[in-house]
């Protein structure tokens, strides 16, 4: 079951790139508008299905304001931050920093949880974090140190910590069992009524772009980047630890550079090749099933 959430979280987050590219190419939408729209369609969906299900759990005061406080770090700011953030620094050197929520997840985990990480932790992180960074040379070494440059760097770095900080309060949900999906449709919704209220300040309109590729990118993003990937990548949380599930930050951008291979022309190099290697080298190393070791079961 885990290495079905782990690939699944891997395949689904590899792809929304591409839907976040024809979201922004289809219309001239404010960031927080976007952000709004995916998440109250995929909180909406999500809490109807519940209860339509009867799996719509009860959640005390306490953990609605954890709720709202998830939604704000992983259904709100941090998605603000990396769409900002793309304006100024390439998505390669993004993916990059992005990877450090392997580092965060397991100090903050250390931190909030007294969790100490695995001794396997370190040689996974050193190879995937080296392996993140080879595969991306060439977008690192194209970056000229400018104040743009560290705006995009900041914005990213502060987006994943939005992100770890995401992943401990989901972890703290479940530690209560707290139902995984409940305390997720909240928060996508407090996310997006936060992103509504900050449109709303700014005195922009919450009209979505009206043609089909912003709406079907928007629907592809609420319904499977949101409702589905996070679904999974924080069951998968519950299930093997906020650090181990973060590996998988590592490695989706594997796939997102397999579709460019495809559809846009991109050309493996031999850092990227290396790149490769390093990165599979250090899920062995993490997720392998030693004859003393072994944290992600099969079933």
């Amino acid at each position: 079951m885990n290495v079905m959430l782990y690939l699944a979280v891997v395949m689904i987050w590899g792809t929304t790139w591409i839907a976040i590219f024809l979201q922004q190419e289809a219309g001239d939408t404010p960031v927080l508008v976007a952000v709004f729209w995916r998440f109250l369609l995929a909180s909406l969906m999500m809490l109807v299905i519940l209860k339509l299900l009867h799996r719509l759990r009860t959640l005390d005061k306490r953990d609605h304001l954890f709720c709202l406080l998830q939604g704000c770090c992983v259904f709100g700011f941090n998605f603000v931050c990396f769409y900002h953030a793309a304006a100024w620094i390439s998505s390669g050197l993004e993916s990059v920093i992005f990877s450090m929520a392997v580092l965060y997840n397991a100090l903050n985990g250390w931190i909030f949880f007294r969790q100490r990480p695995s001794f396997r932790l370190l040689p996974a992180a050193v190879l995937g974090l080296g392996g993140i960074v080879a595969l991306f040379w060439n977008d690192i070494q194209a970056a000229h140190p400018a104040p743009q440059l560290l705006w995009g760097v900041g914005l990213s770095a502060l987006g994943t910590l939005g992100f770890s900080f995401g992943n401990m309060i989901s972890l703290r949900h479940q530690r209560r069992q707290r139902d995984v999906l409940t305390t997720n449709s909240y928060a996508m919704l407090y996310g997006a009524l936060v992103m509504a209220a900050l449109t709303l300040i700014n005195g922009d309109s919450l009209a979505p772009a009206l043609n089909m590729q912003w709406l079907g990118a928007m629907s592809y993003l609420a319904i499977f980047g949101s409702v589905v990937g996070f679904g999974a990548y924080f069951t998968l949380v519950g299930r093997i630890g906020a650090s181990q599930a973060a590996y998988s930050t590592l490695l989706f951008p594997l796939v997102a550079l397999t579709l460019s291979t495809l559809y846009e022309g991109y050309h493996w190099h031999s850092n990227a090749i290396i790149g490769l290697v390093m990165i599979l080298a250090g899920n062995m190393v993490m997720f392998v099933r030693w004859p003393t070791m072994g944290r992600l079961r099969t079933a």
